[in-house]
This record gives structure tokens, C-alpha cells and sequence, in this order.
């Protein structure tokens, strides 16, 4: 009988597990991978995995370490303090990391540890907040970006009212930042022998994306000068001795952008240091709406040499192959992004990785190249690219997924009415059956210059596992396919985007996939605003869920955080009122909508206010149109906290199935 009840236990033990459709509290049990870092040798990736603990409602980032074969997969810092950004030494034998797990009144600062063993040291203590390093080839010295302190902070009592904050900046507003003072970040040099950082750069205005030459003698670094920085978008690449006491120069001159730190791609070093290659942004008027381009220059200075100009695709991440005769980069394609090589002589390009899936990060080495690659069936994990294969290192939500019932993703061509031809995204019902029709979300992207790419999404694969077919429309504004195309909505906001996501919606309808008399559309941020051009303009959507947006544009001037963008293509609202109400039809012709709408918002979100939240969320009450509107405290345009985005989740579905009956 003991051997029968072993035989009944074993059998249970190795029976595969039953795969179930996603839930609303499973975005905690996905890891989330990030920053793979090859080592100089290329035998070593570390990278990062945040956590979520939904019972101490929390997240935490710790580093993670993966040997180039396979062999070695193991957790290298752990518990609820974020560490993040790790560089290897130029040895390979420390990995320095950023943290505020020593003391949080500091922020973050610079810590190291030794990969033989032992306790991670932190290795500065400085005023302010570390933000950014760079190790110098000697490995005795880095470069630090540093935030200033801000001297309120160190004044700060409890029982004294806190000062006022005095504004004085023409962009005096950010995201996760909060108000901007006169608080800048800045260059310091470190000794790792000893000695407190000493400051390189000054002045009132920011220093970001530092990296050393080859010789450990320049840095490179991207800043915008001028007499009033916050009214440009003119950065540009200098470059400064690695000693104190030294005078930056200028490299680049051009007015468009010179490596935005918001591409987060560094000014690159060839391997012999006498060129620098870097990205250099589109017409300052076309703004985010513009493609990029691949340039290099001499690191002596000189007229830069521009090499992918007629591709009309955005690069990020550039970096030297080992011989420096090209310059690997992630190449923006339709619906995906791939690794790619462009020859430094010529500007040809060779795409090196497949159109599948979507390369988020990779790091190379020594002709090595990690991947953060992710698929519509597959969370972003690292891998190997070894002899144009990729191979998986990190492994980290492998188990979770085996559990899954993955929805079905595939691509998808619509024709809008002008002729142009609109790509997306459809991801099936879990359980679908061919030839029968079901509740349809169009759920779009933001932006509106970016694109739904080929990766998992936990949104649309939640919707699917209740019961819905999913829409991602890459609509007119979104990048992926040049510039033209995201220049479809410049200045015109609500106009060709709406009219390609009813082509694209028409097109299911066509297909026998969307029930017509079922069809509901939600998004965040510039897909929330979208949501709101679409039920202002056509009652064919049953239901609307809008996060995070605005209708009313002319109350985002001074309001959030984009006075330059607005500038370049509104145009200042006393001098082109028209073109501002023309956008912000949503709101001043709200008596058109009749479409039960859920709005939401984080109480500091400056990206886009909750002011405009509330505006859409009276509007809808004064026309008696079924509506909801829900705030979160204290969370910025990306929420943060577990339980509210959980809660979002929970809330999505519920509003959805009351007007869907799904």
C-alpha cells in the first residue's frame, strides 16, 4: 500500500501543470528583467530583475548575475532596496551598482562589490544623488553624474512648515521630478584609491550620458548651454579632460539635437578614441514626430560625417564592433526592433537579428552581444545572440509561463479610407473559435511617437483571458515607419489617428472577429486621449476607459510638462487659438459623447496633470453620461504602487464587463 501511495504522489508531482488564463494579480508574480551587462572578456551578463510583493505593497530591483554559457544563472544582491545600473570594472572582477540601500536620506549613491566574494561597499556619500557613472579604463577612477542637494532637504523639520518653492525656470515642471528649481545635475571625478569627488562641470544647466575615451584621458558628454537652456532642444556632445580643474569643449554645433538624454544612447568611443559616434535628432519643429540618425565625428573636433540620413528609422544605443569598422545598434522596424550594424565607412546597414519579437537593450563585448528580447508570447528576458541564435540566460519567468495560457497574437494590415495602410496588433480570446464573434477593445498605445511592438503585453493578454479580442493599432503619429507617417497627426491631433483606428476596427468587424454591437476602446496617455477623440467623434464604442489623459489642451500650457513640444507644434495659444481648439475638440463639444467612460489619474502625475481628468470626468456628470472617475494618491504618470495597479486592473475589467456584458 506504501509503495502504491509513492507510485500515486510521483505521478502527481511529474503531471505538467494545467494551464489557466492570466489574472489581474499576476503582473506580480512576472519578474521584470532589465539592463543586461556584458563584461569586457564577454563571459559574464549582469543584469537586473524587480520584484513585487503585493502583501507589503512593494517593489524592489536587485542584480542578477548569468555566465555566457549558460552554466551559471544566480541572484547577486537581495531584499526590498532597489539596486540598479550595474557596470562591470574593466577587469571584470567588481560590478558597481546604484543604490539607496545605505541611507535613504541621501538617495542614491555609488556601491561596489567584488564578484569573488564578500559584501558590496558603498564607495560615495555625497550631497545630492548619484544618477549616472562610467568606469575609466584604468578601473582606479569613474565619472559620476550627480543632482544636486537641495538645501531644503537638509533644512527640513518636522515641525517647522516647509519653504516656499520659488520659480524662476521657463520649463519649471517634470514628471517624477516635481517642481524645477535651480538644482542641476553635474560631472565629478572619483578616485577609488580615496578622497571625496571632485566637480568637473558647473554653471546653470545639466551634464548627462558620460562615457570615457579608450585612454581614460576625455570624457564625453551630452549638456545644452546656452543663455537659457530650458527654452532649446539644442543638445550637443563635449567633451572634457579627465582631471580637475579642466575646460569642456564643444564638439557638436548643429541646433537640432546632438544625443537627447532621453534616447539614453551615449556618446560612443571607437576603439582607437578618435571618433565619437552619437545620434542626432530631426528638424526641432517635427519634435519627437522626426527620425533620428547614426553620425560620427573626430573626437579632435570637425564637420560630423552623417551615415543613415536617407533610413528614415530611429537608432538607439550606438556602439563599435571590436574593430571599428562598424557601429551596432537597435534599429526601430515596423512593429519591431531589431539589432543591426551599420559599416562606419559607408552608413550600410545590416540587420543582424530577425524581425522577431523586439530587442529592448543589448550590451556587446569581445564579440559578444547580450539581448533583452522580448515576444508577444514571451516577457523580456536576456539572452545569448551565439552564431545568429538566440540562446535564453536568464530564465526568470519560464515556470510562471509554463502555467499560462497564452492568448494568440498576430500582426495585422487595415486600409484607411485615404489609401494608406494602417498596421497593428490583434491578440485572439483565449479559447477563440473560429467563426464566431466577440467583445472587441481597441486599446492603443501612447505617445502618440511610439509603437505597439512585437512584445508581451500583460494588458492585452489579461483582456484576452477575459474573454475579449484585443486592437493595438499603430494610428498616424507613431513611429516605426518614418517620418511622414508619424508626421500624419502634427498639429491635428484627433483626425487621421481616429480614422485609422475605425479602419482598423472595421477591418475585425470585417473579419468576422468583432461583434459590432460589442466594442469598447480604452488607453494611457496619448492612448487615453485618443480614447477621447474617438468617442467624441463617432458613438460606435460601447464603453471607454481613459487614463491619464487630456482634452482640454489648451489647459496643459503651464500645466504640465511640455511648453517646448506644445511651442514647436501648436504654436503659442494667443497666436493660433484656432489650431489649439481644433484639438481639443473632445472636451469643448463633450455634448457628443455618449459613451460610458472610466477616467483615472495619480495626483502627481506632471506629465499629464489630473486637472484634465477632472475636467473630461465633470463634463460627462453635466451631461448625465455614465461615468467614473478614480485618483491615486501620490503617483506620478507610471504608477508605481502594486496595490493600485492592481487595482486599475480589477477596475478595467469591471467597467469593461458592465457595458460589454463579456
Amino acid at each position: 500500500m506504501r509503495h502504491l501511495l509513492c507510485a500515486v504522489i510521483a505521478l502527481a508531482c511529474a503531471a505538467p501543470l494545467q494551464a489557466r488564463p492570466l489574472q489581474p494579480q499576476d503582473f506580480a508574480a512576472l519578474h521584470d528583467v532589465a539592463a543586461p551587462q556584458l563584461s569586457a572578456d564577454g563571459q559574464w551578463v549582469a543584469y537586473t530583475v524587480r520584484t513585487v510583493d503585493l502583501e507589503k505593497d512593494k517593489r524592489a530591483t536587485n542584480l542578477w548575475l548569468a555566465k555566457w554559457d549558460g552554466s551559471v544563472n544566480r541572484a547577486l544582491t537581495f531584499g526590498d532596496k532597489s539596486q540598479f545600473l550595474p557596470r562591470f570594472s574593466p577587469d571584470g572582477k567588481q560590478l558597481a551598482f546604484l543604490s539607496g540601500r545605505g541611507d535613504d536620506e541621501k538617495g542614491d549613491q555609488l556601491w561596489i562589490m567584488d564578484l569573488a566574494g564578500g559584501e558590496a561597499r558603498q564607495v560615495t556619500s555625497v550631497k545630492g544623488e548619484v544618477e549616472d557613472y562610467a568606469w575609466a579604463p584604468d578601473g582606479k577612477h569613474m565619472v559620476l553624474q550627480v543632482h544636486d542637494a537641495d538645501p531644503a532637504d537638509e533644512e527640513k523639520d518636522k515641525d517647522k512648515a516647509p519653504p516656499p518653492i520659488v520659480i524662476t525656470r521657463f520649463q519649471f515642471k517634470q514628471d517624477e521630478v516635481g517642481y524645477l528649481t535651480t538644482l542641476r545635475s553635474h560631472l565629478y571625478l572619483l578616485d577609488l584609491a580615496g578622497g571625496e569627488p571632485k566637480q568637473l562641470t558647473s554653471g546653470d544647466h545639466d551634464e548627462y550620458l558620460p562615457s570615457f575615451s579608450p585612454d581614460g584621458k576625455s570624457i564625453a558628454f551630452v549638456t545644452k548651454r546656452g543663455a537659457d537652456p530650458d527654452r532649446s532642444d539644442d543638445w550637443d556632445i563635449y567633451v572634457i579632460a579627465a582631471e580637475a580643474g579642466a575646460h569642456e569643449r564643444q564638439l557638436t554645433h548643429t541646433p537640432e539635437a546632438d544625443g537627447n538624454p532621453d534616447w539614453e544612447s551615449y556618446p560612443a568611443w571607437s576603439p582607437d578614441g578618435k571618433q565619437i559616434a552619437y545620434l542626432h535628432g530631426g528638424p526641432i519643429k517635427k519634435i519627437e514626430y522626426a527620425t533620428d540618425s547614426l553620425v560620427i565625428i573626430s573626437a579632435a573636433g570637425g564637420e560630423p560625417k552623417a551615415l543613415t540620413t536617407s533610413l528614415d528609422r530611429n537608432l538607439y544605443s550606438p556602439c563599435w564592433t571590436q574593430d571599428g569598422k562598424g557601429i551596432l545598434v537597435r534599429l526601430e522596424q515596423d512593429r519591431h526592433v531589431v539589432v543591426a550594424k551599420v559599416d562606419a565607412a559607408n552608413g550600410a546597414v545590416k540587420e543582424l537579428t530577425p524581425m522577431e519579437g523586439t530587442v529592448d537593450q543589448f550590451s556587446a563585448a569581445a564579440g559578444h552581444v547580450a539581448l533583452l528580447w522580448t515576444s508577444p508570447s514571451t516577457p523580456a528576458e536576456v539572452m545569448a545572440w551565439d552564431n545568429g541564435k538566440r540562446r535564453e540566460l536568464s530564465k526568470q519567468n519560464d515556470v510562471f509561463m509554463k502555467g499560462i495560457n497564452v492568448a494568440k497574437v498576430e500582426e495585422f494590415s487595415a486600409k484607411n479610407p485615404d489609401g494608406t495602410e494602417v498596421h497593428g496588433f490583434l491578440t485572439y480570446p483565449v479559447g477563440y473559435v473560429k467563426g464566431r464573434s466577440y467583445p472587441t477593445l481597441s486599446f492603443n498605445h501612447g505617445g502618440p511617437q511610439s509603437e505597439s511592438d512585437a512584445r508581451f503585453d500583460f494588458n492585452h493578454q489579461l483582456f484576452a483571458a477575459n474573454g475579449y479580442a484585443v486592437v493595438a493599432t499603430n494610428y498616424r503619429g507613431s513611429t516605426g515607419r518614418g517620418t511622414d507617417y508619424a508626421m500624419g497627426i502634427y498639429a491635428s491631433w484627433g483626425g487621421k489617428d481616429v480614422e485609422d483606428v475605425h479602419a482598423a476596427m472595421d477591418s475585425m468587424v470585417a473579419r468576422g472577429i468583432a461583434d459590432k454591437d460589442r466594442l469598447g476602446v480604452g488607453g494611457w496617455s496619448y492612448g487615453g486621449m485618443l480614447t477621447n477623440y474617438l468617442i467624441a467623434s463617432d458613438t460606435r464604442f460601447k464603453v471607454a476607459v481613459s487614463g491619464a489623459s487630456i482634452s482640454d489642451i489648451l489647459a496643459g500650457f503651464g500645466t504640465d510638462q511640455y511648453i517646448r513640444d506644445y511651442e514647436n507644434e501648436l504654436g503659442l495659444p494667443w497666436e493660433h487659438l484656432d489650431t489649439w481648439m481644433k484639438v481639443s475638440y473632445p472636451f469643448y463639444h463633450a455634448d457628443r459623447i455618449k459613451t460610458p467612460t472610466l477616467f483615472m489619474g495619480g495626483t502627481k502625475d506632471f506629465n499629464v496633470t489630473l486637472l484634465n481628468q477632472e475636467q473630461m470626468y465633470q463634463a460627462l456628470q453635466a451631461l448625465q453620461v455614465p461615468t467614473e472617475l478614480v485618483i491615486y494618491p501620490n503617483q506620478f504618470h507610471g504608477f508605481t504602487r502594486p496595490s493600485y495597479i492592481l487595482d486599475r486592473y480589477q477596475r478595467w475589467l469591471a467597467w469593461y464587463a458592465k457595458w460589454l456584458k463579456a
